[in-house]
């Protein structure tokens, strides 16, 4: 199959895309810098990959792979490109902000658009999302906000598309051992560490809901699973102060 992932030069995308190249898929990997796609793709068992550089936080980048969405006939598109930012709301470059929320909810949008106007029976669209996604966070408001569209999104469009054979899925990661959290401005370690998963068992899951093609929402990890259904037993006061021990603002 040939499968095209964004955000793949590093954590969960590239991991993506080793375990699908080790299927003996033909991977083309979109990211910002050329110099980590070239070590990603050089990392990628088999043959016929290929890398495109973008930056999909610009419109001009997004449209930019209209042409080769069209004419390529990918089998699986993996919208993974996603950035985090952890901090008080108005403390943080409203600037900044608004550019993660072009790539979170706007490039990621469009590009679902590009993908299943030309989408065929068997194809498969694969939006990543995030546990936060199904609730909120303190200390990562509008990050948590834009998982929340896109997850939405994928299940509308799970619908629209299924009786066409087209699958749609939004697939929620939770906390990862990944350099995510560092550049998104906060701690990996202030998540408790049995909730924590590694790249390999969060795409492992992935992997297993792409070949299953059921469900429009996938949960990532048994601890996380457990505590989105336990939420919905609570007031949202309660879970916004657990969410809140969790995050970057616990303790004020």
């Amino acid at each position: 199959m040939k499968i095209l992932i964004t955000g793949a030069s590093e954590g969960i995308g590239l991991e993506i895309a080793k375990n699908l190249a080790s299927k003996n898929n033909e991977i083309t990997l979109v990211a910002r810098s050329k110099e980590n796609l070239e070590k990603a793709i050089n990392s990628l068992q088999g043959k016929g990959h290929e890398v495109i550089v973008a930056d999909l936080s610009k419109r001009e980048d997004v449209d930019g792979l209209k042409q080769k969405i069209e004419n390529n006939n990918y089998d699986v598109f993996i919208n993974n490109a996603g950035v985090g930012m952890y901090g008080k709301f108005t403390e943080m470059p409203l600037a900044d902000q608004v550019k993660m929320m072009n790539l979170n909810i706007t490039a990621l949008t469009v590009l679902s658009y590009f993908y299943l106007s030309t989408a065929k029976k068997g194809d498969a669209l694969v939006n990543i999302a995030s546990t936060l996604g199904t609730t909120s966070y303190p200390g990562g408001a509008v990050y948590a906000a834009s998982k929340a569209f896109v997850t939405s999104l994928s299940e509308s469009l799970w619908w629209e598309y299924k009786n066409k054979g087209i699958y749609v899925l939004g697939f929620c990661p939770g906390a990862t051992y990944t350099n995510f959290h560092h550049v998104a401005g906060g701690d990996k370690d202030s998540f408790p560490k049995f909730a924590m998963q590694s790249p390999q068992q969060v795409v492992n899951e992935l992997v297993r809901a792409l070949e299953n093609k059921k469900k429009p929402k996938v949960i990532s990890g048994g601890i996380n699973r457990f505590m989105v259904f336990v939420q919905k037993m609570m007031s949202r006061k309660m879970v916004m102060n657990m969410m809140a021990g969790f995050g970057p603002l616990k303790g004020q």
